[in-house]
């Protein structure tokens, strides 16, 4: 069997389109015609051999070929991006100083800086793992470059929204909640992101809940969750192997998204912070596509 050669310059189309919501407003981003970028994805779908998109309401949304194709396009992008930047960038020196939520520390981190590594070997890095509001804090007053975090109150004019990721109830594999029991909280220490919109649902669905475990470390909240001492909310990123997402059956009300932004401390970035800038955006965007985060249980998977 004679397999086909993706256009790289399609499966790029692709991605714009997912990213922005749409052809039209791909075309518009890429500088080319709606029937332009529609007829790269039509001779798509002929090279793959089957159909990519499907009708959701009035949107275009992805066949489950297409989420395929879409998870390998961005990682063939990523690596001719890689290349392209390694071949360019070996005299970019100096260094750079970012740094991310713990819930990335140790589920994206390596990714991105063994990608900054083979591009800029010549860069320092300096990374700092923390909660979010020291990280913005220290953007402020000029001690990091960047930073990830998540939102903790008004929009400061040097961060921009990169991702909007559902809030969702942790607990040990296995959880069953007694629907007359009062729920067990196991958060972090305030102020925290996760920890008010979790009292606030539980108090507007009328459920009693008590505070049976606070930290102010990730590891230690798992530590808790797995160990049974309460239920916890972050988003199903970056989720360890002895806690799971617990499902609507667990009786636990719904929760709302929680908005991932980038804090820089200068519109103009130097070189090496501005391409870790774009490999932090990249494998964020990357690993969302290709649905890294589990499902809850219960959840049949694809």
């Amino acid at each position: 069997m004679l397999l086909a050669n993706l256009d790289m310059d399609v499966l790029r189309t692709l991605a714009v389109a997912m990213d922005v919501g749409g052809f039209a407003k791909a075309a518009e981003r890429l500088g080319r015609s709606q029937s332009a970028v529609s007829l790269q994805m039509r001779r798509l779908e002929d090279r793959v051999g089957r159909p990519l998109f499907q009708r959701q309401g009035r949107l275009l949304g992805l066949t489950e070929a297409g989420e395929v194709v879409l998870g390998y396009a961005r990682r063939i992008l990523a690596l001719n991006d890689e290349a392209v930047a390694a071949a360019r960038g070996i005299a970019v020196e100096g260094s750079v100083r970012f740094g991310v939520p713990q819930d990335f520390g140790d589920a994206w981190l390596p990714d991105v800086l063994a990608r900054f590594a083979r591009a800029h070997p010549q860069v320092h890095i300096e990374a700092r793992v923390d909660r979010s509001m020291p990280l913005t804090e220290q953007v402020a007053r000029g001690g990091l470059d960047l930073a990830l975090a998540w939102a903790c109150g008004p929009r400061a004019p040097s961060a921009t929204v990169v991702a909007r990721l559902p809030m969702v109830w942790i607990g040990p594999k296995g959880y069953a909640r007694d629907r007359r029991d009062t729920v067990p909280l196991a958060l972090f220490e305030a102020p925290c992101v996760f920890r008010q919109p979790g009292i606030e649902a539980l108090d507007e669905a009328g459920l009693k809940w008590r505070l049976t475990f606070t930290t102010p470390s990730l590891a230690g909240l798992w530590a808790a969750a797995e160990a049974g001492l309460g239920v916890t909310v972050r988003t199903p990123f970056g989720l360890p192997a002895g806690v799971e997402i617990l499902d609507a059956g667990c009786g636990l009300p719904k929760l709302p998204e929680a908005e991932l932004r980038l804090h820089v401390a200068d519109a103009e970035l130097q070189p090496a912070a501005a391409r870790l800038r774009d490999i932090l955006l990249d494998e964020i965007s990357m690993k969302i596509s290709m649905r890294v985060a589990p499902k809850p249980r219960g959840t049949p998977r694809r």
